[in-house]
């Protein structure tokens, strides 16, 4: 991808940065670098416990598994560099750095959307379609809705680094923020952006909503059949749910609040995009495993796999 022009005299952009205090940035590198490790740990044991575990090989730990796979890959596009800036006096990403960044921030961020909606039509099988369960989410399905969603986070990024390419920027290289994204590099273009951010609005906002009214419809349809289930059978499907309902939460609230509105000088922004860039990818699998018995058992046999050996 050659983002070059007659009038793009930007080979490379200045980050601001979280905070301007060198003791703030140097408190955050001590905060967030274990909180990303956190998160490589948490997610690649649940990535590992999947794979290796017999007893986890049901639709519902498939997606699960693919699920941390794609917050490891999230995570990984921002926070290395954003935790490595924090004790750089200068913070400089080159451009096509910043449009790699942003490229596969947003593929794995609407990948991550799209399985979660995979997951939400998963519990809607095995609750209100028991008897069908395994006949309908075959292997053969499973697959096609895990590749699905990552054509569809493919097809979404796509779309959104090819209306950026053709952009001007002759200066300013100041791009404030912590890490690449579009609202920040928009403001340095030449050129007006209104019609390019519309489109961003629009290519995030419909995804965003749909994905949204999907999920909203599923818990709703599974949370009325319920009332048809044993105590025991509300309780098991309720705790399920509840972890699924928790990071759908955590990831949409944050995402709506940064995406699906105009361009705007929040201060805000840059907090916000932290919880969904660098917290929320740690805190899914401890909110996965602390609910899910089956997970804990299955770590539990993991470890006491690994103290025999």
């Amino acid at each position: 991808m050659e983002p070059t022009t007659s009038t793009n005299n930007v080979t490379e952009l200045i980050i601001t940065g979280l905070f301007q205090s060198v003791e703030v940035q140097r408190a955050c590198f001590v905060l967030f670098l274990p909180v990303y490790l956190a998160t490589l740990l948490g997610n690649g044991l649940i990535v590992l416990t999947v794979s290796v575990s017999q007893s986890l090989r049901s639709p519902m730990y498939f997606f699960l598994g693919y699920l941390s796979l794609v917050e490891i890959c999230y995570s990984s596009t921002v926070v290395p560099k954003f935790v490595v800036d924090l004790l750089a006096k200068v913070k400089i990403i080159s451009f096509k750095g910043c449009l790699a960044q942003i490229f596969f921030s947003h593929f794995f961020g609407v990948t991550e959307v799209l399985l979660l909606v995979v997951m939400a039509y998963d519990r809607y099988v095995a609750i209100c379609k028991p008897l069908h369960y395994m006949s309908i989410m075959s292997r053969q399905l499973c697959h096609m809705l895990l590749a699905g969603s990552w054509l569809g986070g493919f097809l979404h990024s796509l779309i959104q680094i090819l209306i950026t390419i053709p952009l001007s920027f002759c200066g300013p290289n100041v791009i404030d923020h912590y890490f690449c994204d579009l609202h920040p590099l928009f403001k340095l273009a030449c050129t007006d952006t209104s019609v390019e951010g519309f489109i961003v609005l629009v290519n995030s906002g419909v995804i965003s909503i749909f994905s949204l009214i999907i999920l909203l419809c599923s818990y709703i349809i599974i949370l009325v059949s319920l009332r048809n289930h044993s105590a025991e059978g509300r309780r098991k499907a309720l705790s399920t749910c509840a972890s699924h309902i928790t990071v759908v939460i955590l990831f949409f609230g944050p995402g709506i609040f940064i995406y699906m509105r105009p361009s705007s000088t929040f201060t805000g922004d840059k907090l916000v995009a932290v919880f969904y860039t660098v917290i929320t990818p740690m805190l899914n699998p401890i909110i996965y495993t602390l609910r899910n018995m089956e997970m804990k058992i299955a770590l539990r046999k993991l470890w006491s796999r690994k103290e025999d050996s």
